[in-house]
């Protein structure tokens, strides 16, 4: 085989197997976000986000399969995990979790059946 095709070919089998790769990080990012979101979200959202944990809240924590969340842009969503939300039960979730774990629990959120 010639130089040439041996490059072709070699830069082909590399561009295929980007998405690839990309797919498997997600799947670890996925995974670390359903880990984290078991560990710190759950007790009050539920475990699949209904916003029917163990513990109740006045006024009662969000539902996040509901459309009043599941269509705001994700940057108002990741604040909203950030910064908390003002006279609710929602605290700020900066000094707990750094900004990747946080995007990590935002895309297994994201994945909850409406």
């Amino acid at each position: 085989m010639n130089i040439g095709l041996r490059v072709v070919c070699g830069i082909t089998i590399c561009w295929l197997a980007i998405p690839t790769l990309g797919v498997a990080e997600d799947a670890r990012n996925l995974e670390r976000g359903k880990r984290l979101y078991e560990k710190y979200c759950s007790a009050c959202h539920g475990p699949k986000g209904r916003g029917d944990g163990a513990t109740q809240f006045v006024p009662p924590v969000a539902d996040l399969t509901s459309n009043d969340v599941v269509l705001k842009p994700d940057s108002r969503l990741l604040k909203s995990i950030h910064e908390g939300k003002p006279n609710t039960a929602m605290d700020t979730w900066t000094s707990r979790l750094s900004d990747e774990a946080i995007r990590d629990v935002l895309a297994y959120v994201l994945t909850f059946p409406r």
